[in-house]
């Protein structure tokens, strides 16, 4: 665990009342939405004025936790985003290694006089933070943002704070079936549900408040889309724009359907390739040894953790499924275990 020491840097910047900002990666998901939010709803009880600012949208699914309603879409409100972030002191980066990673926002970050606070379980963080609280090995950063809540203060960790908390390290375990789910996680948990979470209301909130459509695109893209290559070492699904489109695709539609392709017997590597309008995304999972964080990073400017990552190319579908089928097959025997 990183030392304490770096804990009370950030105690200490927090001691005088702040202008604040939070914001995290693009396409937020359940640790980056979670985490940013049990944070910001904790600052606020220490005294400071916060605002919590997104790059782009995220899935309806997270939209229930305490003050989401207060997180600015930087999208939709560039304008506004760009006047409020000159008088901001402190900047905190959660979920992301690199500015690259929030797009558009991150050169408003870069450029800003406020002192930044990284706090992220990414491997190779950049060098832009004047603090961080970093950690490859938490299960979330919604971990690292409890141990600082905790070491600041851990009488004002409520429920709103707790289902927030919670909710990050629900959704980047796996349900608590990745490896990173050590025996700290379980006793972190085991305090949020002493202080009131209810597992069984925010599990149906993320996992059973699927739309027709979305179990529709499920199931066309396990029997139409889904190949196997590498001698069924490799599962990889393609979805175009006009299959989300005829599946009247919404934000977080297409979240959890690489894990189905990753779960088939002998397939060691997993991977869906998603046609949007201006790039083509890639979302990599692995099992064993192969790092898909390493992969990512090598051939689709991506990155994340050794046994998930992400990338994209910019350019057509045809030229990217190529580029991914050239890499496999350079890969192919550390792929074979």
């Amino acid at each position: 665990m990183p030392s304490t020491f770096l804990m009370k840097d950030i105690k200490d910047l927090l001691l005088d009342k702040s202008k604040i900002l939070i914001t995290t990666h693009v396409n937020p998901d359940g640790d980056a939405i979670g985490s940013s939010l049990g944070l910001y709803n904790f600052l606020i009880k220490l005294g400071h004025e916060v605002i919590v600012v997104v790059p782009n949208d995220y899935p309806d699914y997270l939209k229930w936790m305490k003050s989401d309603k207060k997180i600015l879409n930087f999208s939709d409100n560039t304008d506004k985003v760009q006047k409020l972030i000159n008088d901001i002191q402190i900047i905190f980066c959660l979920d992301f290694n690199n500015l690259s990673r929030i797009n558009e926002l991150g050169k408003l970050i870069e450029k800003s006089n406020a002192k930044k606070v990284l706090i992220d379980h990414h491997l190779n963080p950049d060098d832009f933070y004047d603090f961080k609280y970093h950690d490859v090995n938490a299960s979330a950063t919604a971990e690292l943002v409890y141990d600082l809540i905790s070491y600041i203060d851990d009488n004002l960790i409520d429920k709103d704070i707790s289902d927030c908390i919670y909710t990050g390290i629900l959704t980047d375990t796996g349900s608590f079936r990745f490896s990173s789910t050590t025996s700290k996680v379980h006793r972190i948990i085991a305090k949020l549900l002493d202080v009131g979470v209810k597992s069984e209301k925010i599990g149906k909130k993320i996992y059973e408040s699927n739309s027709f459509d979305k179990l529709k695109l499920l199931g066309y893209s396990l029997s139409e889309k889904l190949e196997i290559i590498c001698n069924g070492k490799v599962a990889y699904i393609v979805l175009t724009r006009k299959d989300l489109l005829n599946h009247n695709y919404r934000k977080g539609d297409t979240e959890g359907i690489v894990n189905y392709a990753l779960s088939i017997l002998g397939v060691n590597m997993a991977v869906l390739i998603i046609e949007t309008k201006d790039r083509i995304k890639f979302s990599f999972r692995s099992s064993g040894n192969f790092s898909v964080n390493k992969f990512a990073n090598k051939y689709f400017n991506g990155g994340g953790h050794k046994n998930a990552a992400g990338g994209s190319i910019e350019d057509k579908l045809s030229v990217a499924l190529n580029i991914f089928l050239k890499s496999v097959s350079k890969n192919e025997k550390q792929l074979n275990y």
